[in-house]
């Protein structure tokens, strides 16, 4: 079977066998023509279920304490030279009151796993935007808590929960993190915001120290099995302060051919094209729409702060990555034949 009859089996079926979908990605990844024709079809796909329309997320990075050492992650536990910050309450509801204004009804409150802030302090941050801004969705991406806390959480107002499972295998995902952290509990997490009703987002690095084919193929047919709402993934960018700093970034080809696969597989997923694709390509977020993506994340948190939530080397926190430069959002996606749309922007099932 060719490349392009493989392509349409996974856009007609949304799955490919193990060795099929390999010899997919291995094509996809060295060969601009077969990469070209998986975009043309994911975009073609995307279009189908969403038009032209492109959602935003008001994304607020309220801390950048963590209290894991994953080492791969520029605001890990052990790196010193952070220039550490929180967000109190108020601040963060700051954030949220310049988003709406702006347009934004989605607010993504992303940190590290930070304990300072309890379990109830987190549930009054919830609360308070809940009763503020009614009509929007409050999405959270704090970590692995235990299912009590997420039932909280979604009891005071929370829509959806971002977590990434970063890696499918075991033996992959011990070589990124160290020995406390495990993916079953990954796993686990996943699973029980499922269970208790919130719209749920994984995801995975994209040439992440080690990565091999078959990683990302049990990537792939973990986020079968889980059925997510949102998935995120980005390529892996090293941070000059983590064990990882002199390994390979993931590349452009690898990750907008992830992005399209992505989308073939999940016709109607909510699917970012995300800061880390910003940084290793000038349009790499347009490119990542035309690949299939619907979803753009621009970053609402204060200005004096953007700098330092550094997970990686580069990252962008002004231009178009800005919530604040919205306007300048709007034309970049024109001219690719976009638009932003309005509203919150949820997963839909039919």
């Amino acid at each position: 079977m060719d490349i392009k009859n493989l392509i349409q089996t996974l856009r007609h079926k949304q799955q490919l066998p193990p060795a099929q979908m390999q010899l997919l990605l291995t094509a996809a990844f060295s060969d601009d023509a077969a990469r070209t024709e998986l975009a043309r079809q994911a975009q073609q796909t995307a279009q189908a279920v969403f038009g032209n329309k492109i959602y935003i997320r008001g994304l607020i990075e309220f801390t950048n304490y963590c209290r894991n050492n994953c080492y791969y992650c520029g605001i890990r536990r052990s790196n010193a030279a952070a220039s550490r910050y929180r967000l109190s309450k108020k601040q963060i509801l700051s954030c949220c009151e310049q988003g709406y204004a702006l347009g934004f009804r989605t607010f993504v409150l992303q940190g590290g796993e930070d304990l300072t802030y309890s379990d109830a302090d987190m549930a009054a941050i919830i609360t308070a935007i809940r009763q503020a801004y009614p009509d929007c969705a409050i999405t959270l991406s704090v970590g692995e808590r235990s299912r009590t806390t997420y039932q909280l959480w979604k009891e005071a107002g929370a829509d959806r929960y971002l977590l990434r499972h970063e890696t499918a295998t075991d033996e992959h995902y011990a070589r990124l993190h160290p020995a406390e952290l495990k993916l079953s509990n990954r796993k686990r997490c996943l699973y029980d915001l499922k269970e208790l009703g919130y719209q749920v987002g994984t995801g995975f690095m994209v040439g992440s120290p080690w990565q091999t084919l078959d990683n990302l193929l049990s990537d792939l047919a973990f986020i079968s099995e889980l059925q997510p709402q949102m998935i995120g993934i980005g390529p892996f960018i090293p941070h000059h302060a983590t064990p990882f700093n002199n390994y390979p970034a993931g590349t452009l080809a690898q990750t907008l051919t992830m992005l399209s696969v992505l989308r073939l597989m999940f016709p109607k997923v909510l699917l970012p094209a995300t800061t880390a694709l910003g940084t290793i390509a000038f349009n790499g977020r347009e490119l990542g729409i035309l690949a299939g993506a619907n979803v753009v994340m621009p970053n609402l948190s204060p200005a004096d702060v953007r700098q330092n939530y550094l997970l990686y080397d580069n990252k962008l926190c002004s231009g178009a990555e800005a919530a604040e430069a919205k306007n300048d959002l709007a034309a970049r996606l024109h001219a690719i034949g976009y638009e932003i749309a309005e509203g919150r922007g949820d997963y839909k099932e039919s």
